[in-house]
């Protein structure tokens, strides 16, 4: 579930922090499922349970999680989250989009790379 990238220079947090993430914006990890705990998870990955914790903490301060005493921690409803980053995703595209025009970027070569990204990283999922 969780692979950590000794060689990336985020800190182990962070890196957890992201694939739940990721799991959790792709519906692998849907609404009101459990983590696993922090011990188990700590040792699954042979790291400080401190590491874990933290990943926790940062993950429900931004929404994605809530946790229940005594059971654990638990995924969030994502959708407001989802959609703002979709939202932001939008702005983004009118920004590229504007900027290729001003460096004489085709609409065509731009919309192909688009395309291109899309079937690899939909074939790779």
């Amino acid at each position: 579930m969780i692979i950590l990238d000794y060689k990336d220079r985020r800190p182990i947090y962070e890196q957890i922090m992201e694939r739940f993430q990721e799991l959790m914006m792709t519906g692998v990890l849907e609404k009101d499922s459990q983590l696993p705990s922090v011990r188990s998870l700590a040792m699954e990955l042979s790291i400080n349970p401190n590491t874990i914790q933290r990943a926790y903490g940062e993950l429900e301060r931004q929404g994605y999680t809530y946790s229940v005493k005594g059971k654990g921690n638990f995924v969030a409803d994502n959708d407001h989250i989802k959609q703002s980053k979709k939202e932001a995703l939008y702005r983004r595209q009118r920004e590229l989009a504007r900027e290729g025009l001003l460096v004489g970027v085709e609409k065509e070569r731009f919309i192909e790379a688009i395309h291109q990204i899309y079937d690899k990283e939909g074939n790779d999922r």
